[in-house]
């Protein structure tokens, strides 16, 4: 609800009636007798007052003073201040002016002239206000509905991801527990380091794409239990640049702040750091941390877990497989964060 009430401030009791007696028909009307009270009433409670009146020469303080008070507590461009005083000088007017007051009135005052000046300026900054609580309102609708559609977009990519997951056999928990994993090296470890919270959260929603190219590997290898001829494993290395491409012609997707760690992540997700391997031939730096991170986190969850290709392996020896590279070189700095947090990780798969 919009204020209706003025405060007067001056030490001239004869002033604040004749404002009193001009603005009472139309505004509640409170009134202070120096600039320290005025202060100290707009200070305690500043929404109460549609305008403020204010006097220059009065004792304890005067009207400069307060506006400079009022300066600092950025209240100015919240509540219209007009000065009306006698001692209107140059030097007045541009200091009043420069500190943002609306308007300075001369005594002695002409009744329907500062009625109208004033009550303009009331209606004005109503209207404003009126305006920024609808842009206001508007901009929250309009968050919200972007949440929504982030959201419609996570499960859609999630959906597109676990179905893929299921094709190849799985639950469609690994690329959660992939998610998850990522999620925690990169925030709870140096490896991460340099990351935002917020690109964090968006490799990690990348991290699930990571095997969407797979739904491009006929049945007959995706779902072979035995052991792939070196002819089977080459179509199955294709998965890589498939996904790449798969995620290049999603157009909603390239528009998402996911979508560079997406493309990144499922082409080059079985680099390794010695450069042995695919699709690229990457080596060291020139892979970058996601993809590393998610490399590891494929591994780890593909040897702790139960295949069709294999059953799950022992979690020493899962450790002990990474550790000694037989799944393939990682970044020694990596493979500290890990170990760092592995235990944590191991929750994932013990608490179901």
């Amino acid at each position: 609800m919009d204020s209706n009430e003025i405060l007067i401030v001056d030490d001239d009791e004869i002033n604040r009636g004749i404002l009193n007696i001009l603005f009472s028909p139309s505004y509640r009307v409170d009134e202070a007798e120096n600039g320290r009270i005025g202060l100290d009433k707009l200070m305690a409670d500043p929404g109460r007052y549609c305008a403020v009146l204010l006097d220059v020469m009065m004792p304890e303080m005067d009207g400069l003073e307060v506006l400079r008070h009022l300066e600092q507590a950025e209240l100015v461009e919240k509540i219209p201040i007009f000065l009306i005083t006698a001692e209107a000088s140059d030097a007045v007017m541009r200091e009043a002016y420069r500190i943002g007051v609306m308007d300075v009135i001369s005594k002695p005052v002409v009744p329907y002239v500062v009625k109208r000046r004033i009550n303009s300026v009331v209606e004005l900054f109503r209207a404003r206000k009126r305006l920024g609580n609808v842009v206001e309102r508007q901009q929250s609708e309009l968050l919200q509905q972007a949440q929504k559609i982030i959201k419609l977009n996570q499960g859609m990519i999630q959906a597109l991801s676990t179905a893929i997951e299921f094709r190849d056999g799985e639950s469609g928990e690994h690329v959660q527990r992939i998610h998850d994993i990522t999620r925690l090296l990169l925030t709870r470890t140096e490896f991460g380091q340099g990351l935002s919270q917020e690109e964090i959260e968006q490799i990690s929603l990348a991290a699930i794409m990571h095997d969407v190219g797979k739904i491009a590997i006929p049945d007959a290898i995706l779902n072979k239990p035995g052991r792939l001829t070196p002819e089977e494993f080459e179509i199955m290395k294709t998965h890589t640049i498939q996904g790449a491409l798969l995620l290049e012609k999603i157009p909603q997707l390239r528009e998402s702040g996911a979508y560079r760690y997406a493309y990144d992540i499922a082409r080059h997700h079985h680099e390794r750091w010695d450069g042995r391997g695919y699709p690229d031939g990457l080596k060291g730096e020139e892979i970058s941390v996601w993809a590393q991170t998610v490399s590891l986190a494929d591994v780890y969850d593909a040897l702790i877990c139960k295949r069709v290709y294999k059953d799950a392996l022992p979690r020493q020896q899962v450790l002990d497989m990474i550790r000694e590279g037989k799944c393939g070189q990682f970044n020694p700095k990596l493979l500290d964060s890990f170990m760092q947090v592995e235990e944590e990780l191991y929750q994932l798969y013990t608490h179901k």
